[in-house]
């Protein structure tokens, strides 16, 4: 029942509806069994007859048809209270998952994928939703209804109730062997199962321009193709043990008529009272079935139990992952200067540093670059000024004060990212501009597109700054893609701005407009920006060679080149490699 407590706690002010479905829920039980004592007593006049049969007889059939149409209505009650409770769970369950994963980490989001997420917080809120709206209502029945059953049938002939005991006792063993850890091991095993196939569809669903250029197929995939034979013979498994405890389960559960067959007719041969024993058989054979399916009922509600158990045990993973710890007194900023401190970070489980003793100063106004190979640690060092991650060792200073000790939506405000996995949502251009400032004029968002080189881009589409983003609307190239953001950029105008590898999806022409308005987007900021191109950061006031999680080289262009060290050969290689070409002999190969 702990599962109701966490659920009830998402109800707000409908906490009480709960109850209420559960008391309709009994009402709707007892009055349920009710009919079939008014027709075994019709049956019962039919066979004594009597003077006054025929009014009894009509008395009960009216009470059988009125109690039938009660028992009904109570149960549509209850519905009416769990739908409503189910659907305001679902959708506090998923406020509240959302809440809290707006304030996570930003580098929780590296580590765990949408599809994951979307899993977990959607279709999880809606097997909640399930639980309480389907299978809440026959809780209170499933205890009922049995426990009112087992009372009537000793009630009206004890011996012929032993009888039923028998099939109830055999199926209940089996049902209780079935309920076993086995079950809840699957149940964990099962939604992991789930989120990990909706993890790699997801995946999937975007590398299909990529399966489709090579001309593979779904089975070359082979993370979601695995993911799938997973769950397929982890289920094939469970259902194999299932088989047969279940095959006897039902067959006991609904055999009822094996036992007591048998048994009236050892009682007619041996009483004499062929009358009584026919009459209460008729009701034995009326009423067990109504046993049996509360009982069916209940190993469903049981099943949907665990399953709604999980779903949440899922939702409190993601909502319980810490946080990055507030400061109980922000402080603000002298300033807009930034500088590391000793700084050292490793990621969550891995036993080793991604950068280790990283010092240097981006003065207010100046420009200092990062660049290294692949792995490196450049994005790892700039990920630690917006906190996507806090430092394990040392500290990272705005403006002379720890970014620990400042208020995070303030921290955000200061800071523009611009990074080379571009995200546009599937709304309007003017719409995914104006993340950048809500509050924006129209003015300023024309200004914002000139400064971004955007306006060629607006201008060649039909509804211009209300064209959608997606199949509704168009689709626009990488480095197209990255002048809109460019845009929300210069639209925020956040004094501190972090650059990953801005142009590395653009081609030529794009790769020329966005270098202009990065150009004037860095002009008077404090720019820490990341760097394959080297070209780019010639002009850098500041250029940090990052080897191994360490600062190996400093200085401005010219001064690394004179080291011959890591700087200089990067620089050769560079320059090597924009002078290749593919000659006649590699054409006509």
């Amino acid at each position: 029942m702990n599962i109701l407590l966490k659920l009830q706690y998402f109800m707000a002010g409908r906490k009480m509806l709960l109850p209420g479905a559960l008391v309709m829920s009994v009402i709707s039980a007892i009055t349920g069994i009710a009919p079939f004592i008014f027709i075994w007593m019709i049956v019962s006049e039919l066979f004594g007859g009597g003077a006054g049969s025929s009014r009894t007889i009509s008395f009960c059939a009216w009470w059988a048809v009125g109690t039938s149409a009660a028992s009904i209505l109570f149960y549509f009650l209850a519905l009416t209270f769990s739908h409503l409770a189910a659907f305001r769970v679902e959708a506090n369950i998923r406020k509240f998952a959302m809440r809290k994963i707006i304030r996570l980490p930003l580098g929780y989001f590296d580590k765990n994928t949408s599809g994951k997420i979307r899993k977990v917080v959607d279709e999880n809120a809606s097997i909640t939703h399930s639980f309480l709206a389907h299978q809440l209502p026959d809780l209170a029945g499933t205890v009922i209804i049995p426990l009112a059953v087992i009372v009537l049938i000793f009630i009206f002939d004890w011996r012929l109730g032993l009888a039923c005991v028998a099939p109830i006792v055999i199926s209940m063993t089996l049902f209780g062997t079935m309920m076993n850890t086995e079950g809840k091991r699957f149940m964990n095993n099962y939604m992991t199962s789930l989120e990990e196939m909706n993890t790699e569809a997801v995946e999937y669903v975007r590398g299909i321009p990529v399966v489709k250029v090579f001309q593979r197929t779904v089975f070359s995939f082979k993370n979601f193709y695995n993911s799938i034979i997973k769950y397929k013979e982890m289920v094939f498994r469970y259902t194999c043990l299932w088989e047969k405890p279940m095959s006897a389960y039902t067959v006991f559960i609904n055999g009822f008529s094996f036992f007591l067959v048998p048994a009236s007719i050892l009682l007619i041969n041996n009483s004499g009272n062929h009358r009584g024993v026919i009459v209460n058989l008729f009701l034995y054979v009326l009423i067990t079935p109504f046993f049996s399916q509360s009982i069916m009922r209940s190993m469903h509600l049981r099943q949907a139990m665990a399953q709604a158990a999980e779903a949440v045990i899922r939702v409190e993973e993601i909502t319980d992952s810490a946080l990055l710890p507030a400061p109980l007194e922000a402080r603000s900023q002298n300033g807009f200067a930034v500088s590391f401190r000793d700084v050292s970070f490793g990621y969550p489980g891995s036993e080793s540093k991604a950068i280790s003793g990283i010092n240097f100063d981006v003065p207010e106004g100046k420009t200092v670059a990062l660049v290294g190979a692949s792995g490196s640690g450049k994005t790892t060092i700039a990920r630690m000024v917006p906190r996507f991650w806090d430092v394990d060792e040392g500290e990272v200073l705005i403006g002379g004060v720890n970014v620990r000790e400042m208020n995070s939506e303030k921290l955000m405000k200061n800071i523009s990212f611009v990074f080379q996995n571009t995200h546009l949502f599937k709304t309007t251009l003017l719409e995914n501009i104006k993340l950048g400032n809500p509050a924006a004029s129209i003015e300023q968002i024309e200004k914002a597109l000139d400064m971004a080189q955007c306006r060629d881009i607006i201008n060649g589409l039909r509804d211009g700054l209300n064209t959608k983003i997606g199949v509704e609307g168009t689709y626009l190239s990488g480095g197209e893609q990255q002048r809109i953001v460019l845009a929300r950029a210069f639209l925020k105008n956040a004094p501190v701005v972090i650059l990953d590898e801005a142009t590395a999806f653009a081609d030529p022409e794009n790769e020329h407009m966005i270098q202009k308005a990065l150009r004037k987007l860095m002009k008077g900021k404090t720019v820490l920006m990341i760097a394959h191109r080297l070209t780019s950061v010639v002009d850098a006031d500041e250029i940090l060679v990052v080897d191994g999680g360490i600062i190996a080289e400093r200085g401005n262009h010219e001064e690394l080149l004179k080291m011959k060290g890591v700087y200089s050969r990067m620089w050769e290689d560079y320059q090597k490699s924009i002078k290749w070409s593919l000659g006649k002999e590699a054409l006509y190969v």
